[in-house]
């Protein structure tokens, strides 16, 4: 299968001082432009024929996962508004250069999509309001066949001829990031040219940060957390970079394949334990208590005055209303949670009384927090697997380098989107509770746990241990280095290189392990301006007598994973003034 490059790659400096694209006719909006149906009810497959040979999205489907008709969506940050057709009626246009008119601002466009057929791409335009216009590439992998790591929802059949046949289907987002300077005015969906058709449900707008900055992050990786959870409350811990004067929260349910309400979420500084320093504070989203999430979407809290203290722990409580069979969750948080029993309900706004039942050790469904206030230049990320996760650190004790680096930085915001096991280049999704932990590959989870972060400035990549230690090769390495650097520079954001730590002696690596990791670090160094910078964390806890090994003080024991002094010498060694 052909393989599609990320949106944010195939448009960046492709800015041209050219016209309007030339097409016969301007449609008003998106919908006005549908010219396929692409959804139908289970008892009546005729009436909708999203690939051309009969098939089609069920219905009832889609309202089971929460993607009810008109509904909006937001996903990667992006507000996506779902098609108000009824069902057997167009909902979708098939990309041929249609011309959309509109008004859209902001950080970056989204777009709903799927291709039939075969994965399929072409080259659209981007038209602004100041006259010059902007190439762009759009494509998406195919709507049964395509992989599931990128995909944004996935429902469990495909509508045939014959009625619902379990076989998964699945609708993708890609994102183009926006010159921020004016707004597009219109919008020249691509031609393609791979024979598939590529189908367009939905266009929306991430909206630029402003003045909020991420304190607190997690990924989530591709396990669910296994229910079922029965109406009862999650207090989770999340440790500071910067503070703020004002606070939302941001909850997710990626890779979840059912819809899930959180019907209460508070906030509080934390205590000790499960106990606030005071009475927790009420979020709302969209003026209401209860936030309904479906399959693969997000919501964002709106804002409320909060003083967030830098360096300082927080607790968030999400009541989960009604049963949760599945969650998403980011598996190693080196931290203790606390959990009511089932069937104990609301306690988000408990003090010293919260029931706790147990600790767990994951964070779920909350993916972010961001705060306002006076100074901050942006969030700096730490984009990463195992090492960045902090694996094998002490836990409770926010000794990963991304905190490390953090406490360097007083004022400024450090979040951590490391997931143990990660690659590059590898997925290792299955999207049920297996145990797995290692995530989307890091290209295919780039725009969704980065590059949509608020006010994200700067990216601090340590990725490839991973890849090499599982055969991949320096070249691939490096290329899909290069192919991350590309993404992040056309979204604006700076991208430093962490060279790869030593892993001679662990269990896992070979002599052609050591060679590939010599080569990567080697191109690291010496990039020709792929990089804005480095941080040599190889250098930095090395043995200087065997440089393929970790100095024993700084080794954690399995030769592969620091320990909390490796990690704080390897915080030690990001040049702040690359930051």
């Amino acid at each position: 299968m052909k393989r599609i490059l990320p949106a944010a790659v195939l448009a960046a400096g492709l800015l041209v001082p050219a016209g309007p694209a030339d097409a016969a006719v301007t449609y008003p909006g998106l919908a006005a432009a549908f010219d396929n149906a692409g959804t139908s009810p289970a008892g009546a497959p005729a009436s909708a024929n999203l690939d051309g040979s009969g098939h089609s999205l069920v219905a009832e489907d889609l309202t089971a996962a929460g993607w009810d008709r008109s509904r909006v969506i937001t996903v990667d940050g992006a507000p996506l508004r779902l098609p108000a057709a009824a069902p057997g009626t167009p909902d979708n246009v098939v990309a041929d250069g249609q011309r959309i008119g509109g008004r859209f601002g902001g950080a970056a466009l989204s777009f709903l999509v799927t291709s039939t057929g075969t994965a399929t791409e072409g080259t659209g335009q981007l038209e602004y309001a100041d006259g010059h216009v902007q190439d762009f590439r759009l494509g998406a992998p195919d709507w049964i066949v395509g992989p599931s790591s990128r995909l944004t929802v996935a429902f469990p059949h495909w509508n045939t001829p014959d009625g619902p046949s379990a076989l998964s289907a699945k609708l993708y987002t890609a994102s183009v990031p926006l010159d921020p300077g004016f707004p597009v005015t219109a919008v020249t969906l691509p031609k393609t040219t791979s024979g598939g058709a590529l189908h367009v449900f939905s266009i929306g707008t991430r909206p630029a940060a402003g003045q909020w900055t991420a304190t607190w992050a997690t990924a989530t990786d591709d396990g669910l957390a296994a229910g079922p959870w029965i109406e009862r409350t999650l207090r989770m811990v999340e440790h500071t970079s910067r503070g703020g004067s004002q606070v939302r929260i941001r909850l997710d349910n990626a890779y979840d394949p059912g819809p899930l309400v959180v019907g209460h979420a508070t906030i509080a500084v934390r205590g000790a334990g499960a106990v606030p320093t005071r009475s927790p504070v009420t979020l709302t989203f969209g003026g209401q208590r209860e936030a309904a999430l479906p399959a693969g979407g997000q919501a964002v809290s709106d804002p409320v005055p909060f003083a967030v203290p830098a360096g300082a722990d927080l607790l968030v409580s999400l009541y989960l209303k009604g049963t949760v069979t599945n969650a998403p969750m980011h598996s190693v948080a080196v931290q203790d949670m606390y959990t009511t029993a089932d069937g104990t309900g609301d306690h988000t706004a408990d003090v010293a009384e919260f029931p706790s039942a147990g600790t767990f050790g994951f964070w779920t469904i909350l993916s972010g927090i961001d705060v306002t206030g006076p100074g901050g230049t942006g969030t700096t990320v730490a984009f990463g697997d195992s090492i960045t996760d902090g694996y094998l650190s002490t836990p409770n004790t926010n000794s990963r380098w991304p905190d490390f680096l953090a406490r360097r930085l007083p004022g400024r915001a450090v979040v951590n989107e490391g997931i143990s096991g990660n690659r590059i280049l590898q997925d290792a999704f299955s999207g049920v509770p297996d145990g797995r932990t290692a995530g989307v590959s890091a290209l295919a989870r780039l725009n969704h746990d980065l590059i949509s972060r608020p006010g994200v400035r700067t990216a601090i990549v340590l990725e490839g241990i991973n890849d090499i230690n599982s055969g991949a090769s320096a070249a691939d390495v490096i290329a899909g280095l290069k192919e991350i650097a590309a993404e992040l520079h056309a979204a604006r954001i700076r991208v430093l290189a962490g060279t790869l730590t030593p892993i001679k002696g662990c269990t896992c690596s070979s002599d052609a392990h050591l060679a590939a990791r010599d080569e990567v670090n080697a191109f690291i160094r010496d990039t020709g301006g792929v990089f804005d910078g480095w941080a040599d964390f190889d250098a930095a806890i090395r043995n200087p007598a065997d440089p393929e090994t970790m100095l024993a003080g700084y080794d954690s024991g399995d030769h592969l994973h620091p320990g909390d002094a490796g990690y704080r010498a390897m915080a030690a060694a990001v040049p702040l003034d690359r930051l």
